[in-house]
């Protein structure tokens, strides 16, 4: 059976290695969709993660600029998987050597 584009989102999120990250833009063209369908990605994994899906790298998708995603409410728990994983955040919430952190599906 052929998989919905939110299902393939989904497979492809859990599949960024640790240590690695990936931009929106980059899940939602993995996916066969554009870099458009980039704004739909967070949605249909908080969607997921909200129905029982507990296994979602959110710290691994990051904006397209490196820069990762903040939110009082998790910003010490996402610094302490970046900080397991190796991946270290400037003062600015950027990724240091994003290029090379980069995962490429």
């Amino acid at each position: 059976m052929k998989l919905t584009f939110s299902e393939r989102v989904v497979e492809a999120a859990q599949s960024i290695p640790s240590g690695k990250v990936t931009t929106y833009g980059d899940l939602a063209r993995a996916c066969g969709s554009g870099g458009q369908a980039a704004r739909s990605v967070n949605g249909i994994l908080l969607r997921a993660h909200n129905g029982g899906n507990n296994n979602i790298p959110f710290h691994r998708i990051v904006y397209s600029n490196g820069q990762v995603w903040k939110d009082k409410k998790i910003t010490i728990e996402r610094a302490l998987l970046y900080q397991k994983e190796g991946i270290e955040i400037n003062k600015k919430g950027y990724i240091y050597d994003f290029e090379f952190k980069r995962y490429r599906f």
